[in-house]
C-alpha cells in the first residue's frame, strides 16, 4: 500500500493490487489505525471523521485525476469484507473508492463492478495497475487545497 493520507484515526492508501486497474478508474483504502468488525465499532465522532474522509478523499481523488487523464464520471464506495469472513482473524472495516472512469475498458461506466474473488481467481488482477507517485502526488496536493475550503473545515464537521 502507497499512504495518501492519514489521521489520528484512520489511514487512506492507494491499494498496491487494485480491484479496478488505473485507467478504470482505480482503487484508495480507507480504514481506521485500529481495526475494528465494522462501522457499529465506530464511536460518533470516528464515524463522522470517516464519512468526511469519503468524501474529502473521493472529490481529490475526482479532480486529481481527471488532470492526469483519466475522466472520472463518479467514485464508488464500498464496505465489503466478504473475502475475510471465513479467515481466521475474520473481516475488519475498510471502504474502497472505485474511481469509475468514462472511458473504462474492464470495469465499464455505469454498470455494477464485477470482482472475482481474488483466490479463485486471481488472473483477473494481475494486469492491474495501481496509482502511481504522479498520481498520488496530484491527489495529496488536492487534499491540501480542499482542507482549506470551508466545506472541509473540522468545525463544520463537529469534529
Amino acid at each position: 500500500m502507497s499512504l495518501i493520507y492519514e489521521t489520528a484515526d484512520f489511514i487512506v492508501e492507494a491499494v498496491d493490487s487494485p480491484h479496478i486497474t488505473r485507467a478504470d478508474g482505480s482503487h484508495i483504502r480507507i480504514q481506521p489505525k485500529k481495526k475494528v468488525l465494522d462501522r457499529q465499532a465506530l464511536t460518533p465522532k470516528q464515524a463522522v471523521e470517516l464519512m468526511r474522509l469519503t468524501v474529502l478523499i473521493g472529490e481529490a481523488m475526482t479532480k486529481a485525476l481527471k488532470r492526469r487523464g483519466i475522466d472520472i464520471g463518479r467514485i464508488n464506495y464500498q464496505d465489503n469484507g466478504n473475502w475475510s469472513v471465513f479467515n481466521p482473524e475474520g473481516p475488519y472495516l475498510h471502504i474502497h473508492l472505485y474511481g469509475r472512469a468514462k472511458s473504462a475498458k474492464i470495469q465499464l461506466y455505469g454498470q455494477a463492478c464485477n470482482f472475482p474473488h481474488r483466490q479463485e481467481h486471481p488472473e483477473f488482477y494481475e494486469q492491474n495497475e495501481p496509482l502511481n507517485k504522479e498520481d498520488i502526488k496530484e491527489i495529496q496536493k488536492e487534499i491540501g487545497k480542499l482542507l482549506k475550503t470551508e466545506k472541509y473545515k473540522i468545525a463544520n464537521w463537529k469534529l
